[in-house]
C-alpha cells in the first residue's frame, strides 16, 4: 500500500487538536482551566456517553483528587448557560457512579433541561468537614462541594444559581445538612431513606453508636467525623438536620422512608431493622418541622428495606418539587 505524506501544516493543527481534547474520551480538561477560589481545578475530563461527563478534580479541601459525574441537558456545551442544577447525593459505601448505575435517572425526560450534578462523597465521609480531633484539616467534603465543586461547575460547566438538591440515605443527611448551613445554596430539597437524625436514641435500640459502628466496617476512625457522641455532643448536634430543623424552616423539603418490612421489591419475610431506625429519624424531623410551622411532604410508605428501587421511586415521586423550585 502506498504510503501518503502528511504536510507539516496538518501534523500541526492535528497535534493542536489532541492538544486541546477533540477526538479523545479521556485526558486534561480542555483549555478553561476551571478553578475554584481555593485552587481546585479540574485536571481530566472523561466523556461517559453523550450525555454523561465525569471531571477528576485536584482538591485542596480533600487533599487529593475526587470524582464529580454530570448528566448534561440537550443544548450543553461547556461554559456559562446558567442551567438550572439538580444535585444527586449517593449514600454510604457507594459512590458517585452510583445513581447512574442503580437508578434511571440518565433516562429521564423531565431531566433534559437540567443539569445533574453528581459529586464523589467518600464511603463514608459524612458530607462534612471532619473534625480531625479539634484538628481539622482534610477531608473536608462540606467544601469540596460546597465552594469547590460549585464553582467549578458554575464557572466551566454552566451551572446557574438555581439549585435543589437529593440523596439517599447518607446523602439525603448531605443534602440536608448542606440547606441548613447554607440557606439559600438550594431551593428545595429531598431525603430518601436518610440518616437524619445521627443524635436520636431508640430507648433500648440503635443511637449514635450506630454511626461509630458503620464507620469502623468502612475503614474510617469513628472518632475522626464528629468526635465522640457525648463529649463532642455540640460537634454532633452541628451536624444533626433535626436538630437544626429551625434553619430549614420554609424550604420546601420531601421526606420518605420505609419501615424495615418486606415491600413490594424484597423477598417474602425480609427484614431490615437499618431502615426501621431511619423511618424513626424521619419521623423525627417531620414532627419538628411540623412544631415549626414549616410544610414538609412525606411519603413514609410503610413495608419496604434500605434498597434502590425505592430510593428510584422516591426521586420520580420527589421530582414535580423539585422541578417546580427550580423554575420558581
Amino acid at each position: 500500500m502506498r504510503r501518503v505524506p502528511v504536510s507539516t501544516g496538518v501534523v500541526a493543527i492535528l497535534v493542536a487538536l489532541l492538544a486541546a481534547g477533540f477526538g479523545a474520551g479521556t485526558g486534561h480538561a480542555r483549555d478553561r482551566f476551571v478553578r475554584a477560589d481555593d485552587g481546585a481545578r479540574v485536571v481530566a475530563e472523561q466523556r461517559i456517553a453523550p450525555n454523561r461527563l465525569d471531571l477528576t478534580i485536584d482538591s485542596p479541601a480533600l487533599g487529593t483528587t475526587a470524582h464529580v459525574r454530570l448528566l448534561t441537558p440537550d443544548g450543553w456545551s461547556p461554559g456559562r448557560h446558567d442551567w438550572p442544577s439538580l444535585w444527586l447525593l449517593h449514600g454510604c459505601c457507594g459512590g458517585y457512579t452510583d445513581w447512574t448505575t442503580y437508578s434511571d435517572v440518565a433516562q429521564l425526560a423531565s431531566l433534559r433541561r437540567v443539569l445533574v450534578v453528581m459529586p464523589e462523597a467518600g464511603a463514608a465521609g459524612w458530607y462534612s468537614d471532619w473534625w480531625n480531633y479539634g484538628r481539622g484539616g482534610a477531608p473536608r467534603w462540606e467544601t469540596f462541594h460546597t465552594v469547590e465543586v460549585r464553582q467549578i461547575v458554575e464557572r466551566g460547566y454552566g451551572a446557574g444559581g438555581r439549585r435543589v438538591a437529593a440523596g439517599l440515605s447518607m446523602g439525603g443527611f448531605g443534602a440536608l445538612s448542606y440547606a441548613a448551613g447554607h440557606p439559600g445554596l438550594f431551593r428545595a430539597v429531598a431525603s430518601f431513606s436518610g440518616t437524619v437524625h445521627p443524635l436520636l436514641q431508640v430507648p433500648g435500640g440503635p443511637g449514635p453508636d450506630w454511626f461509630l459502628n458503620l464507620d469502623r466496617t468502612q475503614g474510617v476512625d469513628p472518632y475522626a467525623v464528629w468526635g465522640d457522641p457525648v463529649r463532642q455532643r455540640t460537634v454532633w448536634a452541628a451536624h444533626d438536620p433535626t436538630v437544626r430543623a429551625g434553619a430549614l424552616r420554609g424550604l420546601p423539603l420531601f421526606l420518605s422512608c420505609g419501615n424495615g418490612e418486606a415491600g413490594p421489591y424484597d423477598p417474602a419475610g425480609a427484614k431490615d431493622p437499618n431502615e426501621a431506625y431511619f423511618e424513626r429519624q424521619n419521623r423525627a424531623l417531620a414532627d419538628r418541622l411540623g412544631a415549626l410551622g414549616s410544610p414538609v411532604l412525606t411519603d413514609f410508605y410503610g413495608p419496604g428495606t434500605h434498597a434502590w428501587p425505592y430510593w428510584e421511586r422516591e426521586l420520580h415521586r420527589s421530582l414535580p418539587m423539585l422541578l417546580a423550585a427550580l423554575a420558581g
